[in-house]
């Protein structure tokens, strides 16, 4: 595992299907599949979904990480600037 220069947590790298690394949070959450849905996952499989992180646990999509973008609360301090 690798630590966060920003924040100083935790986080491990996942390959996502387009071939890029993604920084994501350790932890494995349930997520819900939704295309309007607030959050993005990232499946073991280094699929990239939109999702929700709460709802019917019998009724989850699955499991996945969340990025770890998405917590870091120093995370815009890594962003590129665009040209």
């Amino acid at each position: 595992m690798s630590r966060c220069k920003g924040c100083g947590e935790e986080f491990k790298w996942i390959k996502t299907t387009g071939g890029k690394n993604m920084p994501v949070d350790p932890t494995l959450v349930m997520y819900w599949a939704d295309r309007r849905g607030k959050d993005k996952i990232c499946t073991p499989n280094g699929e990239m979904i939109s999702c929700n992180l709460d709802g019917d646990p019998l009724a989850a999509s699955g499991v996945g990480y969340i990025p770890h973008w998405a917590t870091c609360p120093q995370a815009n301090q890594f962003k590129r600037k665009r040209r």
